[in-house]
């Protein structure tokens, strides 16, 4: 069982992995354009990457938008979609 910590860093990262992509989640949310349910699993995904240090490190070199979600993330496609919307 994932621990809150662990949950808690990996929202952290989906939120800003969106952010990186110029996606507001909660916007997005409100829009109806991605569920709370989809934003559950983006985090539980993220939380079962074996690199979140590689996501940590990208998202410290990054500023916002990047065209691109980095290849190791397992929620590309999601932001993609998101950023398409």
């Amino acid at each position: 069982m994932l621990g809150r910590d662990t949950l808690k860093r990996h929202a952290d990262l989906v939120d800003r992995m969106a952010t990186a992509r110029g996606v507001d989640l909660e916007k997005a949310a409100l829009r109806g354009e991605v569920r709370i349910g989809e934003i559950d699993d983006a985090v539980l995904a993220c939380a079962g990457c074996s690199a979140p240090d590689a996501c940590t490190h990208w998202l410290a070199e990054t500023t916002a938008p990047q065209p691109a979600t980095p290849s190791f993330c397992r929620n590309a496609e999601l932001f993609e979609r998101l950023t398409k919307g």
